[in-house]
């Protein structure tokens, strides 16, 4: 098993253990569960890359502050639904980012993708309306801030590709913490909800294992061409579905659960699809 496939499972039990931290968390407001996870995670980041010497602010700037700006946004967004629809739902519409990114391509670079793939992204889209359509937990409001979850999640990984050469993956992940810290820091002092000592321990939690998470994800794009570790990113969907079910009762059935395999399943294929030769390897902490 090749460290780049090591470093995305590990992101995935990570993540997905993050997760069920936020939806145990559902009763603070969003601002604040984002503000606590992006300020928790910049005090590692900034003592990491102390150590290491590194700049706080990086080299591709440009690059950095759009990765930083529409992490912040789809994290926001995909928060904000994790709160009031079931996890696994709310994971598999998130999961349309690979198909943003390649849309994203063709709308910007001019590239040219082959007939069948449409027919992967046209299910991918089928699989998420039978999730809406099967699951009245989802509206249409939740399902719209899940589609801008994955958009802003799409812009945020080509910008991570822009800087991987330029950029270590914790200098990438840290720039989504500068940003995000402040502007919701001071969008949750106006709705700031008190916190018992459990709580303050779970807001822990999330932002350690997210940092952790972000980071072994970045390695994975580092160390692997994308169509290589993507695939298996999939797997957090079913671990989201079954720790979901089993910790808040949150079941999945019929016609619904038949939406999340079409999505799963077309976005593994379109991954598969649009695999290229991988890029040189650059060096990760």
């Amino acid at each position: 098993m090749s460290r780049g496939l090591v470093f995305m499972l590990q992101s995935v039990v990570l993540y997905t253990s993050a997760n069920l931290l936020v939806k145990a968390l559902a009763v603070l407001p969003t601002p604040q569960l984002v503000f606590l996870r992006s300020v928790i995670s910049l005090f590692f980041c900034v003592i990491w890359l102390w150590r290491k010497g590194q700049p706080l602010w990086g080299h591709n700037r440009k690059w950095l502050v759009v990765r930083g700006v529409m992490g912040m946004i789809g994290l926001t967004l995909f928060f904000h639904i994790i709160r009031h629809i079931p996890l696994a739902s709310a994971t598999v519409i998130q999961y349309l980012s690979p198909i943003f990114t390649v849309l994203l391509a063709i709308l910007f670079d001019g590239q040219r993708i082959k007939t069948h793939r449409w027919v992967y992204f046209a299910a991918a889209f089928g699989g998420v309306l039978m999730v809406k359509g099967f699951d009245p937990r989802v509206s249409w409001l939740y399902l719209a801030m899940g589609v801008g979850s994955a958009l802003a999640a799409a812009v945020a990984y080509l910008a991570t590709i822009k800087c991987r050469e330029t950029d270590s993956p914790v200098g990438i992940v840290a720039y989504f913490h500068l940003i995000a810290t402040p502007i919701m820091g001071t969008w949750s002092a106006a709705v700031w909800h008190p916190m018992t000592a459990s709580q303050w321990g779970m807001a822990l939690g999330i932002g350690g294992l997210s940092l952790l998470a972000q980071v072994a994800m970045t390695k994975a794009l580092h160390l692997e061409d994308a169509a290589r570790v993507m695939p298996f990113k999939y797997f957090g969907a079913l671990l989201a579905l079954g720790l979901a079910w089993i910790l808040f009762d949150e079941k999945i059935t019929g016609w619904a659960l038949v939406g999340i395999g079409v999505v799963l399943a077309a976005v593994t294929a379109n991954t598969i699809a649009g695999k290229r030769k991988p890029p040189a390897v650059v060096s990760a902490p």
